[in-house]
């Protein structure tokens, strides 16, 4: 399933927007119960649509939840990435559609902040220089955290997102290949998991082949994400590098490891505070009726 799969699901959501919601909706605050009267069936309808989504393709979970993490980390979470280069609101959809997500995996649940305008602008620049990477290093990772209010507590709970979907060859080979550019491969990663790895990731060739972010229960919402890097077999550099460089993200991998309840009680109050970042109420922003055009 392509990221335009998941574009699509959201932008389907936002069909009965119109029916819904009217741009003239007044208030400047974030809270839960936003829609209650101009719609009080939007979340559930939200949830009814992402279940047979998810039920179709086990991966649109976690494609939506990684939506919202881009979105936030841009340009605050107004529902920028929806837009082409070039109501209820957008952002309410995908912050709802990225709680249901979770839920639906085996994950917990949180109530959702809501009341957030869409933004008018899109900005590539923002999501080439805000999105951590792959295989960034953990200083450059934590930094692009600190940038938009997030601690390190935030960083190890919501990288667990990776309990759930996929990711591409081209992700993190240079992990089985030329880690320090040297032509050797990433001594952190297990080698028997490399040399799995290895069979569908070659030197070249297959850079679109997926990859299981937890290969252990790779549907679940659950701490084997964790587990899996305390055996040495995290995917990605990003998600190694929480165990190996840095003391504070260490602890934190090892205390989710053990304690399913622990992370079960970060992620989502690492969600709400991201949820926070920089959104657009009251009068600023607009509530789009096509979620991939401002409105004209």
């Amino acid at each position: 399933m392509s990221q335009l799969t998941s574009f699509l699901l959201v932008l389907s959501l936002c069909a009965f927007a119109p029916l819904c919601f009217s741009s003239k909706t007044k208030g400047g605050n974030l809270y839960p119960q936003f829609y209650d009267h101009s719609c009080p069936k939007a979340q559930e309808i939200v949830r009814s649509v992402l279940a047979k989504a998810v039920a179709k393709e086990a991966r649109m979970a976690a494609s939506i939840l990684r939506l919202r993490f881009h979105d936030c980390f841009v340009q605050g979470c107004d529902a920028s990435l929806l837009l082409d280069s070039s109501g209820i609101s957008c952002a309410d959809l995908l912050a709802i559609a990225a709680r249901e997500s979770t839920v639906l995996r085996g994950g917990p649940s949180w109530e959702v902040l809501l009341g957030r305008r869409d933004s008018r602008t899109a900005s590539l620049s923002g999501s080439n220089n805000n999105i951590p990477a792959p295989n960034n290093t953990f200083p450059t990772i934590l930094t692009k955290f600190k940038r938009q209010g997030l601690d390190i507590v935030d960083l190890v709970a919501l990288s667990g997102s990776h309990t759930i979907g996929n990711a591409r060859c081209t992700s993190f080979r240079q992990r089985l290949y030329n880690q320090s550019g040297n032509g050797q491969p990433d001594y952190t990663l297990d080698q028997s998991y490399a040399a799995q790895l290895k069979t569908r990731c070659p030197k070249s060739g297959g850079d679109q082949n997926l990859f299981f972010l937890d290969y252990v229960s790779p549907t679940k919402f659950d701490n084997n994400y964790y587990k899996n890097i305390l055996a040495s077999k995290g995917l990605l550099n990003s998600d190694q590098v929480l165990l190996t460089k840095n003391e504070g993200s260490r602890e934190l991998v090892k205390q989710y490891a053990e304690n399913s309840q622990l992370f079960f009680e970060q992620f989502p109050k690492s969600m709400v505070k991201m949820g926070n970042i920089s959104p657009l109420t009251g009068s600023r922003g607009e509530i789009r009726t096509n979620c991939r055009k401002i409105n004209s």
